[in-house]
């Protein structure tokens, strides 16, 4: 009797669990939705704005613009900034575990270079502070549905650190979003644009081309045109790694809470299959005993 009221209330606390559980895949399915269109609709602009910087880079000339051709320091010598973007809560998988272990790996391959990190998300921050790991900045506040506004004051910030010739390369880790299903862990490079890469992704696409190369007319100079341009670009890509993260975000946690929901209903049925063969047990024995009791009368 007394394991069966211990089954009930396993069984009662896990159906409450599941209500819990279900009503947070529906709410971060219907997040994952709006991310998703954001990112989507993001990728093009930020696909078309790298094409017109590969066009540019065709008229550049010997420039000391740091953001285009980089301090050229020794590899291992390097002062970088990294920027971790992670979720501000939990119950989103190996979302946040997968980002943290490719940056984890970053870190070693790069050890005994100067490494400080600018934290988005709040279990980035943690992570980072574990790891002991330099923190110069938190931007815990990103909204689920962040706007380019939103994004902004970062961009400027990590532009600002940069062109004041405090590091020598800038590189964001975040999360690529490739479906609901899946989501990669990446660290790419920020800051600097490196000139040599445009110029081959040039000449393959003038491999390909069939109409004539576009001549430009620049105003103001190259020079000023080219840095307003990569910051615009820098920003833009901050921007889609930050809502490449997010979509990711809401999709893993929408697969974790699916998951967890599953097996809180498996856990369900057998905890009620175990209570019904207890019961049935009881009752079982019961009838034995009565039917005892009635054959020594007998």
């Amino acid at each position: 009797m007394a394991a069966g009221k211990e089954l009930k209330r396993r069984i009662k606390s896990i159906k409450n669990t599941k209500k819990i559980t279900k009503a947070m895949e529906l709410v971060s399915a219907s997040k994952m939705k709006r991310a998703i269109s954001a990112t989507l609709a993001s990728r093009a602009y930020a696909g078309y704005s790298w094409e017109v910087l590969q066009s540019l880079a065709e008229y550049v000339s010997e420039t000391q613009n740091p953001l285009i051709a980089g301090a050229g320091t020794d590899k291992t010598k390097e002062k970088i900034l990294v920027v971790l973007v992670t979720s501000n809560r939990s119950l989103c998988g190996g979302y946040n575990s997968q980002v943290t272990r490719k940056t984890i790996a970053f870190i070693r391959e790069h050890a005994g270079q100067t490494l400080d990190f600018i934290s988005i998300g709040a279990k980035g921050e943690s992570n980072l502070r574990r790891l002991g790991q330099n923190i110069i900045a938190s931007f815990n506040d990103i909204a689920d549905a962040p706007k380019l506004s939103d994004i902004y004051p970062i961009g400027n910030y990590i532009l600002d650190l940069y062109k004041k010739g405090g590091y020598d390369r800038v590189c964001v880790a975040y999360t690529d979003f490739v479906s609901a299903l899946t989501q990669t862990p990446q660290i790419a490079t920020l800051l600097p644009v490196k000139k040599d890469e445009l110029m081959e992704t040039i000449a393959e696409a003038k491999q390909n081309a069939s109409k004539a190369t576009i001549n430009y007319t620049f105003e103001p100079d190259y020079e000023t045109l080219m840095s307003m341009i990569v910051e615009k670009i820098a920003r833009m890509r901050v921007y889609q790694m930050i809502l490449e993260s997010t979509a990711s975000e809401h999709s893993a946690r929408m697969l974790a809470m699916k998951n967890a929901s599953d097996a809180a209903g498996e856990m369900i049925d057998d905890l009620t299959l175990a209570f019904n063969k207890a019961r049935q047990a009881g009752i079982t024995q019961e009838i034995s005993e009565i039917s005892a009791g009635m054959a020594s009368v007998s």
